[in-house]
């Protein structure tokens, strides 16, 4: 089937989505766990199966944040790295880096530790590079924030964030932590079936993220809102994108046909953040009104990513920084997954249906027309 769509991969019990009963991770609703925990705690939940006690969450984010801390070798590649760097490639190599500095042990029996690391690195990754090449300087790393989203945040504006940003980095982070068989994890399974190690997984997922058809849908979608005056300018051009059947970023999933579980979140944490003095108000109009209007007219919701631009773009964050965020999020389900992978494995070597010429006799080169 093209696509692999709706072909069943392989077994795993650590997300549901579009089977009637919205996204859950380890059982757990999306909502409940965007709304009401920190993003450390389901970080725990993906690689650990159980949401974690007092004295567990505290060990674990200990862990994180001394992690936050590069060591020099690395330092060093990411100020070698030139200025002009997608970030996605940034955060590949870096993760590369780290698996020459830290290699994970042949049996696996630190992939715990490898991968609680690596969260913690993550954020530094972007935040030691950008200041490096953006405003000339090495960063501090070390942070009062306890969480990685303000950690993200604080750090990336060296200035204190508003509690709406934590809270809604906090949300972003868990939203887009898992999603069972996607491009990135499905080939991030597909190294761990190989037995490589954690760092070639984590990279493989970010190459595989790094596609426009795959992660960067929110960065399109923000950059199309930014492109209106008002409402009526908006509903105008969707109306001519209609007449030329052109997609609209932001709107359908493969999964999901009626809603994206994940949306309603997001629109209410960019109607928070809209009324932050910085931010303007009429783009949170523009983008609801052409929700209104795609739902309407197409039959078709809107997925996390279309409100998901808006919300980091009223957090001031550089829009090509939207996808490695992604990264720091989907970096626990990866890890999840090949962690499961690990535990039951098989190579994963499907077949495929060929399509090319019946067999038939070579020619010798100077008999060839």
């Amino acid at each position: 089937m093209s696509g692999l769509a709706g072909v069943t991969a392989g077994q795993s019990s650590i997300c549901t989505c579009g089977l009637g009963n919205g996204l859950n991770y380890r059982g757990y609703d999306i909502a409940d766990l965007a709304l009401k925990a920190d993003f450390e705690e389901v970080a725990f939940l993906l690689l650990n199966g159980e949401l974690p006690t007092k004295k567990e969450l505290k060990a674990f984010q200990n862990k994180i944040i001394e992690a936050r801390q590069l060591p020099a070798a690395v330092k060093e590649v990411l100020r070698a790295l030139p200025a002009s760097s997608h970030p996605m490639d940034i955060m590949k190599t870096a993760t590369a880096a780290y698996g020459c500095v830290f290699p994970e042990a042949e049996d696996f029996s630190d992939q715990m530790d490898k991968i609680t690391m690596l969260l913690g690195a993550f954020p530094s990754f972007l935040v030691y590079w950008h200041h490096w090449h953006v405003n000339g300087k090495e960063i501090e790393l070390a942070s009062e924030e306890q969480t990685m989203a303000g950690f993200i945040v604080e750090r990336l504006k060296e200035k204190k964030p508003f509690d709406v940003e934590v809270k809604a980095m906090n949300a972003m982070l868990t939203l887009y932590a898992e999603h069972e068989f996607n491009a990135s994890t499905f080939a991030n399974r597909i190294t761990a079936s190989t037995l490589s190690d954690i760092y070639s997984c984590m990279t493989t997922g970010i190459g595989t993220l790094k596609g426009h058809l795959h992660g960067g849908a929110n960065e399109v979608a923000i950059k199309f809102v930014l492109g209106f005056d008002d409402v009526d300018h908006a509903l105008k051009s969707v109306d001519e994108l209609f007449a030329k059947k052109e997609k609209i970023m932001g709107f359908g999933h493969r999964v999901y046909r009626e809603v994206d579980p994940r949306s309603p979140i997001g629109f209410e944490l960019a109607k928070e953040l809209k009324e932050l003095e910085t931010s303007d108000p009429k783009l949170f109009d523009i983008a609801k009104a052409v929700r209104d209007k795609v739902k309407a007219e197409k039959g078709l919701p809107d997925n996390i990513d279309f409100f998901g631009g808006l919300i980091y773009h009223y957090m001031q964050i550089e829009r090509l920084y939207y996808t490695p965020l992604f990264i720091m999020s989907r970096a626990a389900g990866w890890a999840a997954h090949a962690f499961e992978q690990r535990a039951n494995n098989r190579i994963i070597r499907p077949s495929s249906e060929y399509t090319g010429p019946e067999p038939r006799d070579f020619v010798a080169l100077e008999d060839r027309a």
